[in-house]
């Protein structure tokens, strides 16, 4: 599954290049091309409204496979068309690519734990980010010389094909996406013990608190997630800026060093997660404190460091980059596997969003200001937007560390709060490594 997610995910990234390059010939304009972006991130952002709602009703892996052949067939379209594409082709095929994304997203996202278990499901995270990672490194160096000896109809072709490599994975393979006819599947612990939790909780009562304690903590990370998209489209639009200004004659080698290094750094935070959790995720804080270090990083990349300093702020910026993908997807994914869809969904709606937002805010903004200002700008929002989660989350922490010493005082034990509860509340992948007993505590202040 990885292997096959890589592939596709090398193919999408060859094809944003060749897409972007296609559309300025098909509508002849720039405006036309930023016209043709904005159906594909608006069709991707309206997907995401739906998407839990519709993974609920088919199984993932129906979806999964659908929208892989779906988007196969849009791109084996423009490649049998390439010389004479009419316009209202090239918009239905962005619009199935940028609905088609969102989707796959989120049921391969919302299935992780089912597929491998909760205690690794962000052992699976990190690999699927470090395979996505390569594979976007390598779809856009080889761009350029797939296009240019072959052709829009060659790069069509290539994409088509890791689609289906995609959905031929799924079928062969058949991964447990859903949990079973009763709501539990044996490969999600955490799911059983949510149902019998659940059930629990419905009898006495106590199910509409859990929700409550659920909404707040997440919807601050997803909000978080959207801010974070729309400072990452500031540096994407201004890098080929800062390309230019820094090597003249060889923009495309400073890129390519650039995300070279970004992409090593995405593979080490894999690594030291994978050894500082055992597998399970981390949370609020960690997420917040990661977002912090990304739009340092990005920020100092942009001030004309020397080359070894460049590649080492690219390196510290992939790290931090694949430190909190990591962190937010697994955080996620301890909701409840009724709840994890629809999370995931509004998650993709706020992250094409914000970047759509921020691609067109920032390119209006390069027009009049030095491309460290605008990058300085967008990212301080996203460092404010963390440091308000953090301390949110410190303050709900404290709250109910005197929560819990009142209700020790009060009854002279431990007071009663079931793993459930916990799970809701935050604490599991915030106070503690671990879902299973013998955890060990968070390193740090």
């Amino acid at each position: 599954m990885v292997v096959a997610h890589a592939v596709s995910a090398y193919g999408t990234y060859l094809n944003l290049i060749a897409l972007s390059l296609f559309s300025y010939e098909v509508t002849g304009s720039a405006l036309g091309v930023g016209a043709v972006m904005a159906v594909r991130l608006l069709s991707g952002v309206t997907a995401g409204l739906t998407a839990g709602a519709v993974t609920a009703r088919l199984t993932r892996r129906t979806v999964m496979v659908a929208t892989d052949l779906a988007q196969t067939l849009a791109m084996v379209v423009l490649a049998l068309w390439a010389s004479r594409t009419p316009l209202w082709v090239l918009l239905g095929a962005v619009v199935v690519l940028g609905a088609g994304n969102t989707f796959f997203s989120v049921a391969l996202r919302s299935a992780v734990p089912v597929m491998v278990g909760q205690d690794d499901r962000a052992r699976a995270n990190g690999v699927l980010v470090t395979a996505r990672s390569v594979a976007t490194v390598l779809g856009f160096a080889s761009a350029a010389p797939v296009i240019s000896l072959g052709g829009f109809g060659v790069a069509f072709g290539v994409n088509a094909a890791s689609f289906a490599v995609s959905a031929a994975a799924v079928l062969m393979l058949r991964p447990r996406t859903d949990t079973g006819g009763d709501g539990v599947s044996v490969s999600d612990p955490g799911a059983a013990e949510d149902g019998r939790a659940g059930s629990s909780l419905k009898r006495d009562g106590r199910l509409r608190r859990r929700i409550a304690g659920l909404a707040g903590p997440l919807l601050g990370l997803i909000a978080l997630r959207g801010l974070d998209a729309l400072a990452s489209a500031s540096h994407n639009v201004a890098l080929p800026l800062a390309a230019h200004a820094a090597e003249p004659s060889e923009p495309a080698v400073f890129m390519a060093r650039f995300w070279a290094a970004w992409a090593v750094g995405t593979l080490l935070a894999h690594q030291v997660l994978k050894r500082r959790s055992h597998g399970t995720s981390w949370g609020e804080r960690a997420f917040a404190l990661g977002t912090c270090a990304m739009s340092l990083c990005f920020v100092a990349a942009f001030t004309g460091p020397p080359a070894p300093a460049l590649i080492a702020a690219a390196v510290a910026a992939g790290f931090a980059d694949g430190w909190t993908e990591i962190v937010y997807t697994s955080r996620l994914q301890a909701a409840p596997d009724r709840q994890r869809g629809r999370l995931f969904g509004l998650s993709a709606t706020a992250e094409q969003s914000g970047f759509a937002l921020g691609t067109i805010a920032a390119a209006a903004a390069l027009e009049a200001l030095p491309a460290l200002a605008v990058v300085g700008f967008f990212h301080g929002a996203a460092a404010c937007g963390a440091l308000t989660l953090l301390l949110l989350t410190v303050r709900r922490r404290d709250a109910r560390r005197d929560q819990d010493h009142s209700d020790r005082s009060s009854t002279g034990g431990e007071p009663d709060r079931s793993s459930a509860d916990r799970e809701i509340s935050g604490d599991k992948g915030e106070d503690t490594h671990g879902t299973s007993t013998g955890a060990r505590p968070l390193p740090g202040p």
